[in-house]
């Protein structure tokens, strides 16, 4: 069986070598002639008569290239963790006065809850802050007026509160650190004021006394 089967595969071989011996003899025997008409038109035909032979140049079979899936350029260096990616593509929270302590006293002294301001004062309000230890030269205070700034904080514990309107008001102090955190805030304080009524006579206010002779 092995003899019959390696004479097989001889045959097999010949007969590849023998086609395309054909083929090759094909290829020589075909011929291209090259004819001009009566009225000067060049016409090319595989038929000799009245035609020149045109000598072929071989053929150069060149083998496609298609392109290649172009591929992002590999990062050098090591490569980050998930975990690290997150955290680049998150905003930077603001920074931290890690370095505050906090004061042992930071209370309003003055003045003192319920107060009134007479009228004579005009709604202008002064505010006296017990700050121990003192204030350090990066902390600041700032004086709100039911619940709104009043003024820009500052590095001081003495503020004045101008022209509050007549009623009641609740007055209290934040105390920021270095970075503009607030890290302490005061007790409020309640103080109403008397604001002279500009209906009063003697208010030179009053449209009753507007050009009076």
């Amino acid at each position: 069986m092995a003899r019959l089967s390696g004479m097989t595969t001889l045959g097999l071989c010949l007969s590849a070598v023998l086609a395309l011996g054909s083929v090759s003899a094909e290829l020589e025997a075909a011929q291209v002639y090259r004819h001009v008409d009566a009225n000067g038109n060049v016409v090319f035909s595989d038929q000799p008569a009245g035609g020149s032979k045109v000598k072929l140049t071989p053929l150069s079979v060149v083998p496609s290239t298609e392109a290649a899936p172009s591929r992002a350029p590999a990062s050098r260096g090591v490569s980050s963790s998930p975990s690290e990616t997150a955290s680049r593509s998150r905003p930077s929270a603001p920074a931290v006065d890690v370095s505050f302590r906090g004061y042992t006293r930071f209370f309003i002294q003055s003045p003192s809850n319920e107060e009134t301001l007479p009228t004579g004062q005009a709604g202008n309000l002064a505010v006296r802050l017990a700050i121990e230890p003192q204030l350090r030269p990066e902390h600041k205070v700032r004086v709100t007026v039911d619940g709104a700034p009043s003024q820009s904080a500052m590095n001081s514990s003495v503020f004045m509160v101008p022209g509050l309107e007549r009623g009641k008001h609740v007055i209290q102090a934040e105390l920021l650190d270095a970075s503009g955190r607030v890290r302490q805030t005061t007790e409020p304080r309640v103080v109403y004021v008397q604001r002279a009524s500009v209906n009063l006579p003697r208010n030179p206010n009053n449209p009753a006394n507007a050009g009076g002779g």
